[in-house]
């Protein structure tokens, strides 16, 4: 069975990002085919801020996370909605019959993952006939920014170095649909969408948290364990805080998403 290492880990500074994160900012392309009828697995559902919001557009959901400790914080964000379920298992090998689900959700997942069509194979196989399956991943070599600090472009070769030595895919965005070609899906909608921080608070919330999570994050701990010196991430945070404070200062972050139908309708 394929392994999963998480390059970002749970860290306060990750787990401050992902809270962030809701249906509306982070699954807008698939909203429009949610029904309250629905049941829904949301795999690898983080801190469970978007899973709650998926909950109170649908009948059922499951969050489904890899390990009994990353669940915990899933239950803490999205416990309060009476209508989810919390489950453990790995997207490889999903702990469910075939076609349970009318929708199968992943959001910055199968980047991740060591077999990301494989997962994708698993996520149809438990979607109902006439379902959906949705994903979405960041494309890291399409991110962009102003000014061009060398710090920022610095960071970003060593996170995608990080990430490809735990397996990972940190472009995975613009190989979903192929992935999803792959994995038998033959009808897929293929799109892409941007998150954008460019006013004060954006800038000092976005580059106060890599500040922090380039120097205490699981992927920092790796870093140091591969031979980065602390004086090294200690120069790439101070950039992401001078990016932060620079009025000119704008950064756009690239999302592939892919809406794809386990059965060709008719």
């Amino acid at each position: 069975m394929p392994s999963n290492v998480y390059t970002h880990g749970h860290h306060e500074s990750v787990l401050r990002s992902h809270r962030w994160r809701t249906a509306e900012n982070s699954a807008a392309y698939l909203l429009p085919v949610l029904r309250p009828h629905m049941t829904l697995l949301d795999v690898g559902a983080g801190p469970g801020t978007i899973t709650a919001d998926l909950a109170g557009r649908v009948g059922h959901v499951t969050a489904l996370e890899a390990t009994a400790e990353a669940l915990d914080v899933t239950r803490d964000g999205a416990g309060h909605a009476d209508n989810v379920h919390f489950v453990v298992g790995d997207v490889h090998a999903l702990p469910f019959p075939d076609g349970t689900f009318c929708v199968v959700h992943a959001h910055q997942v199968l980047q991740h993952v060591a077999d990301p069509v494989q997962a994708l194979r698993e996520m149809r196989r438990v979607c109902k006939p006439d379902g959906y399956v949705a994903v979405r991943d960041s494309d890291y070599s399409a991110f962009t920014w102003f000014p061009l600090l060398p710090e920022l472009g610095d960071w970003l070769a060593l996170y995608q170095r990080m990430a490809r030595a735990n397996g990972g895919e940190p472009d995975a965005g613009r190989r979903l649909l192929s992935w999803a070609r792959q994995a038998g899906f033959a009808e897929v909608a293929a799109t892409s969408s941007t998150w954008c921080f460019a006013d004060e608070a954006d800038r000092a919330w976005w580059g106060g948290m890599w500040a922090d999570r380039v120097r205490s994050s699981a992927m920092a701990a790796q870093a140091l364990a591969s031979g980065v010196t602390a004086e090294e991430l200690e120069r790439l945070a101070d950039g992401w805080r001078r990016w932060a404070a620079d009025g000119d200062g704008w950064l756009s972050i690239l999302h592939g998403e892919v809406l794809a139908r386990p059965a060709t309708r008719a």
